[in-house]
């Protein structure tokens, strides 16, 4: 494995569960839309190729059910995701309407089978975190944060983020999320804008752009206030600017909150060169960020989000699976079956470019001194009182762990099943040792050995979809005003937000 990647000294070594599910690359968003699920699939075959799958488990998790995505989705919202397809959505116009599905958010074959995977991981991961099965749960099918209650927004159409903090809150008290991505996390802070039991900190451009909220004086309400936290940033941020921010902000977040949890949203479009995005970090400078937080040694979970440029979204998850192992990637990228994409130099960092930098360090100080003031406003960590844990379907799959070998193959000497669960010691076997464990690095046969235990769904077709996302400014300005609902209370209402507006389509 020489070449391919080094330990990173002083690090304590991690549990880590990664999820990947085949089908993922296999949806469609509709011809010219920014939103490619193939980069989920891009990031694995690197992942595989370099080697990691033998320092980490690898699950392929249960889709999420209709129930489970109703624990904070209104039923009639899931049951309109499960029922429309391209098909018959003519006769669903009126829902698609009132459902904001249509234009950014498409409808394509397969859309609700794209959205229970997509749950699935980062229900599953966090309920392997609750039960100290790992240290750190991989999900980079999830962290689709634009999704509300009772409609999609930003190519986001269920929530993977809320129902993964809503297991989590099931057995850890306090719960923190951070969101790296460009856009705002609006979503997820609305879903949880109005409790104490979760602290929601969002890095995000400001000003003239999606989702249009996410603003400074944006505190929280009720026994909220001031367990959300905005930083708003400016065009062309790099990595010191952003360091010089995000790691004072979250050390005292640490500090003063003191989370049992902590979910990490790593949405690539804050990548130089992103063609959504307008911010200028490497992928160096955004792995940064993941190195930080794991560096408080809490569960965690993490999970995608945006990310436009294929190649570079692949290369930056790769690194940070790599990261979150203890190990750093080599610079050379391993043939793999999308070698081609990271041409011409083939190699795996993501670079700034020369844009310039418009957050002064005046401008990211008075900022930073902000947030720092609404920080000391939280006066320490909220107590919470205990309670029995409340029983959900989860939990009878967590309670037998291996419920799934009475359905293998008992011809097959080792299952394709145990070899991704197995994880190879420090130095035990070199590459040449471990050839009979080829098939672990092709994407295809992790799918293949599973078929045959469950009924699975057939392969999926490139779908059409309604309409190409269209571009321009969008216009939010001053306090979103939202008015949320605590987790605990996810059934009551509806939850009212800001208009949505189509999602720019360039840098």
């Amino acid at each position: 494995m020489t070449g391919m990647m080094s330990e990173i000294e002083g690090e304590r070594k991690k549990r880590v569960c990664y999820f990947f599910d085949s089908d993922i690359g296999g949806f469609h968003y509709g011809p010219g839309h920014a939103m490619k699920p193939t980069r989920i699939r891009m990031c694995h075959s690197l992942v595989m190729n370099y080697g990691l799958y033998k320092r980490m488990e690898i699950f392929r998790a249960k889709p999420a059910t209709k129930r489970e995505m109703t624990q904070f989705h209104s039923d009639e919202y899931v049951d309109f995701l499960s029922r429309i397809t391209p098909d018959n959505m003519h006769s669903f116009v009126q829902e698609q309407l009132k459902c904001n599905v249509g234009e950014d958010c498409t409808v394509f074959d397969g859309l609700f089978d794209y959205c229970a995977i997509s749950a699935g991981g980062s229900l599953e991961g966090a309920a392997r975190l609750n039960r100290d099965k790992c240290d750190i749960a991989v999900n980079w099918a999830g962290g689709l944060h634009h999704a509300r209650r009772r409609e999609a927004s930003g190519f986001c159409y269920v929530n993977d983020i809320v129902l993964g903090i809503l297991e989590l809150l099931r057995y850890h008290s306090r719960v923190l999320y951070i969101d790296i991505d460009v856009h705002h996390g609006d979503g997820v802070e609305e879903a949880f804008y109005t409790t104490d039991r979760v602290m929601t900190v969002s890095f995000h451009k400001y000003g003239e752009y999606f989702p249009g909220t996410g603003e400074l004086r944006d505190v929280g309400s009720g026994k909220g206030k001031y367990h959300t936290l905005n930083f708003p940033l400016r065009d062309g941020i790099n990595d010191d600017s952003y360091k010089s921010v995000f790691e004072p902000v979250i050390q005292q977040v640490m500090e003063s909150y003191d989370p049992a949890a902590v979910v990490l949203q790593c949405g690539t479009d804050s990548l130089a060169g992103d063609k959504v995005g307008c911010l200028n970090l490497s992928m160096r400078g955004h792995a940064n960020c993941v190195k930080f937080v794991k560096s408080f040694n809490k569960p965690l979970l993490l999970l995608g989000g945006g990310g436009y440029t294929m190649r570079n979204v692949s290369r930056a998850w790769a690194y940070e699976t790599g990261l979150a192992t203890g190990v750093e990637l080599g610079a050379d990228i391993p043939v793999n079956e999308y070698y081609e994409y990271f041409g011409p130099d083939y190699q795996l960092d993501v670079k700034s470019s020369n844009t310039e930098d418009m957050n002064s360090p005046a401008y990211l100080e008075r900022v930073k001194n902000i947030v720092m003031e609404h920080l000391r406003n939280v006066g320490g960590p909220p107590s919470v009182q205990m309670m029995d844990i409340p029983t959900l379907p989860i939990d009878a799959e967590m309670d037998d762990m291996n419920q799934d070998e009475d359905l293998a193959d008992p011809d097959e000497r080792r299952p394709q099943s145990l070899l991704d669960r197995r994880v190879q010691a420090s130095g035990e076997l070199s590459d040449s040792d471990d050839e009979d464990e080829g098939g672990r690095r092709d994407h295809a046969s992790h799918r293949d050995a599973d078929s045959s235990s469950s009924n699975r769904r057939r392969p999926h077709k490139f779908g059409m979809g309604v309409g190409i996302m269209t571009a321009g400014p969008t216009h939010g300005v001053g306090p979103s005003g939202h008015t949320t609902i605590a987790p605990m209370n996810i059934d009551e209402g509806p939850i009212a937000g800001s208009p949505k507006h189509p999602l720019e389509d360039g840098v």
